[in-house]
C-alpha cells in the first residue's frame, strides 16, 4: 500500500509533457503544472500561433502567460524526493528505435499504445487520454502504433473528394461510407474547378470586352442617327425659314408694286378730278363734248386694282405646330419602345427557369395568330386566338371531285399558323387543344412556306423547333401545353400543365433570330378521308 501511495505521489508529480519529475515547476493560469522548460519549449515550436493552450486541457490563452516558478511545489518536491520519490526508472516504457514513439511527448518520448487514423498521430497512454475522456474524439479511429501511419493514409487523408454528395473526405470513407460514389482526389477535384472558374473568369471578361464593345458602338451609332435627324431638322428649319422670307419678299414686292400703282392712280384721278371741274366751267360747248369722253374713260382705270381678304403666315405656323404634335406622338411611343429595348439587355448569366406555373406566368407573353401566315383550311376567330382546322361539307353529289379537291389542298401547303408577335427575351404561354393533335412550335420569320417539304414543316428544319401533342403524349394526361422561351439562353422547354408543371422536352441552341409561335392542327388522312361527307374541325 506505501508503495502504491509513492507510486500515485509520483504521477501526480509529474510533468505530463516528459513525463518525469517536475523540474523548476511551474503553473500556468488554468491550473496545471510542468517543468519550466518543457512548457516554454511546447510553446515555441509555434511562435507564429497568437494563441497558446494547455497539452493536457486544450484551453487557450490569447496572450502567452508569464512562467514564474511555483516555489511551494519546488519544495514539496525536494522533500518528497528525499522519502524515496525518484525519476522513473528506464524501462520499458520508453521508446526504443524499434518501437513506435508518442508523437506528442517532448524530451524522451513513451512507448505509443495507440495510433490515430483522423489525427495521423500516436500517443502514449497518458496522452491518449483526452480520445477517451472529450467528444470531440467520439469519430476518431484508434488502431495499433504504425510507423507506417502517414506513408500509407496522410497521403490520401483529408484530399479526396465525393461528387456524389459534394463533400470532402478521407481516404477510408471512400472505402466505407461513400462506397460505390463518384470520387476522386481533393487536389484533382480542385484542378478541375478551378480549370472551370478560370474558363468563367474569362468568359465573364469576353462578355464584359463585349458589352462594352456594344454599348459604345450602339453609343456611336445612335449620336449618328440623333445628330442626323437633328440635320435634318435644321435643314428643315433653313429651308422653312428661307422658304418663308422668299415669299414675304415676293408678297412685299408685289404689294409695293400695288401700292405705287395706286398712289399713280390717285395722282391721275387727282388731275383728272381737277381737270373735270374745269371742264364743267367752260362755256364752249364744242370743247366739253371732245374732251369728256376721255376723262370719263380714264376714270375707269382703278377697277383694275383687285382688293381681297387678306393671308399671311399664320397657316404656316398652325402647320408646323401639326407637324411638331405629330412627332411628339411618335417619339412618345417610339421611345417607350427603344427605352423597353434599352432596359431587356440581359448579359448576366442565364436566369433559373421557374418550378412553379405562377412563375412563368411572370413572363406571359399575349399570343395572336397571323391571317396573312395561315393557311386556307384555318378558320381564326376569338381575335385571332383560335385557330380551326375545318374540312368544309360541300353539297355536291359528285363525293369523288370533293375528296379530289380535298386531297390537292392537302399537298398545297402544310396546315399552319404563326403568330403576329417577335418573340425574344423570357416570354411564356400556352395552348389548349382538342382533337387528333397539334404540333406547338416556334419558327424564324423567314421558313419557307409554299408546298410540304421539310423546308416548310415546323420542327423539320433549322429555322423551326416544336413538339407533337396528342393522346399518345408522355408525361400526365393533359390538353394544355405551356411553352417557355429564354431567347437570350438558347432554351426552350415544353410543359404538360395539370396540377404540376411537367417537363415533356427541352431545347438548347443558339437563336439567331427573333422568333414566332407557330401552330399546326392535323388529322392523319384516313381520318380525313372518312369526313369527306360530313363537316369536322380541330380545335386549338
Amino acid at each position: 500500500m506505501a508503495r502504491k501511495g509513492v507510486q500515485l505521489d509520483r504521477e501526480t508529480m509529474s510533468c505530463s509533457i516528459c513525463l518525469d519529475l517536475l523540474k523548476d515547476p511551474v503553473a500556468i493560469p488554468c491550473g496545471h503544472s510542468y517543468c519550466m522548460n518543457c512548457i516554454k519549449s511546447f510553446w515555441d515550436e509555434d511562435k507564429e500561433k497568437e494563441i497558446h493552450s494547455c497539452p493536457q486541457c486544450r484551453q487557450t490563452f490569447t496572450q502567452r502567460p508569464v512562467l514564474v516558478k511555483n516555489t511551494m511545489l519546488a519544495v514539496l518536491l525536494e522533500e518528497l524526493k528525499k522519502t524515496g520519490l525518484q525519476a522513473a526508472p528506464a524501462d520499458l516504457c520508453y521508446a526504443g528505435p524499434e518501437d513506435v514513439s508518442c508523437d506528442i511527448c517532448t524530451g524522451r518520448k513513451l512507448k505509443a499504445i495507440k495510433s490515430c487514423l483522423v489525427c495521423l498521430i500516436s500517443f502514449c497512454e497518458k496522452h491518449l487520454q483526452p480520445h477517451f475522456e472529450s467528444p470531440a474524439y467520439e469519430k476518431h479511429k484508434l488502431v495499433d502504433p504504425s510507423k507506417k501511419l502517414q506513408e500509407n493514409i496522410c497521403s490520401r487523408h483529408d484530399e479526396m473528394f465525393c461528387r456524389t454528395d459534394q463533400q470532402c473526405i478521407c481516404y477510408l470513407c471512400s472505402v466505407d461510407e461513400h462506397k460505390g460514389h463518384n470520387t476522386v482526389s481533393a487536389a484533382a477535384e480542385r484542378t478541375e474547378r478551378q480549370r472551370e472558374l478560370e474558363v468563367n473568369v474569362k468568359e465573364l471578361q469576353q462578355e464584359v470586352e463585349a458589352i462594352n464593345r456594344s454599348a459604345d458602338k450602339a453609343v456611336e451609332d445612335n449620336e449618328k442617327i440623333f445628330t442626323e435627324l437633328i440635320r435634318l431638322i435644321q435643314k428643315s428649319r433653313s429651308d422653312l425659314r428661307q422658304q418663308v422670307r422668299s415669299q414675304q419678299e415676293t408678297e412685299v414686292s408685289r404689294v409695293k408694286e400695288l401700292q405705287e400703282k395706286m398712289e399713280q392712280e390717285i395722282t391721275e384721278l387727282k388731275r383728272k378730278d381737277a381737270e373735270l371741274k374745269k371742264l364743267s366751267h367752260t362755256e364752249d360747248h364744242t370743247q366739253f363734248l371732245h374732251n369728256y369722253p376721255s376723262l370719263s374713260a380714264l376714270s375707269e382705270s382703278t377697277s383694275s386694282i383687285n382688293i381681297r381678304p387678306l393671308r399671311y403666315f399664320e397657316d404656316v405656323t398652325a402647320a408646323v405646330s401639326e407637324l411638331r404634335d405629330k412627332l411628339q406622338v411618335v417619339l412618345r411611343e417610339k421611345w417607350t419602345n427603344v427605352s423597353l429595348t434599352v432596359t431587356e439587355v440581359d448579359v448576366l448569366l442565364p436566369q433559373p427557369e421557374p418550378k412553379t406555373r405562377a412563375g412563368f406566368l411572370r413572363y406571359s407573353h399575349e399570343i395572336t395568330l397571323d391571317p396573312n401566315t395561315a393557311h386556307r383550311r384555318l378558320l381564326l376567330s376569338e381575335g385571332d386566338r383560335k385557330a380551326t382546322l375545318m374540312s368544309q361539307h360541300q353539297s355536291s353529289s359528285n363525293s369523288l371531285h370533293h375528296f379530289l379537291t380535298v386531297y390537292a389542298d392537302i399537298y398545297n401547303r402544310c396546315w399552319q399558323v404563326l403568330s403576329r408577335e417577335s418573340l425574344t427575351g423570357r416570354c411564356y404561354w400556352e395552348v389548349e387543344w382538342r382533337g387528333e393533335g397539334v404540333d406547338v412550335a416556334v419558327a424564324y420569320k423567314n421558313i419557307s412556306r409554299e408546298g410540304l417539304s421539310n423546308e416548310c414543316r415546323f420542327g423539320y428544319n433549322d429555322k423551326s423547333w416544336a413538339l407533337r401533342c396528342n393522346n399518345n403524349i408522355s408525361g400526365p394526361e393533359s390538353s394544355r401545353v405551356g411553352v417557355y422561351l429564354d431567347h437570350s439562353a438558347g432554351i426552350l422547354s415544353f410543359y404538360s400543365i395539370s396540377e404540376t408543371m411537367t417537363l415533356l422536352h427541352r431545347v438548347q441552341t443558339t437563336f439567331t433570330q427573333p422568333l414566332y409561335a407557330g401552330l399546326w392542327p392535323f388529322l392523319v388522312l384516313e381520318a380525313l378521308l372518312r369526313s369527306v361527307n360530313s363537316n369536322r374541325k380541330v380545335i386549338i
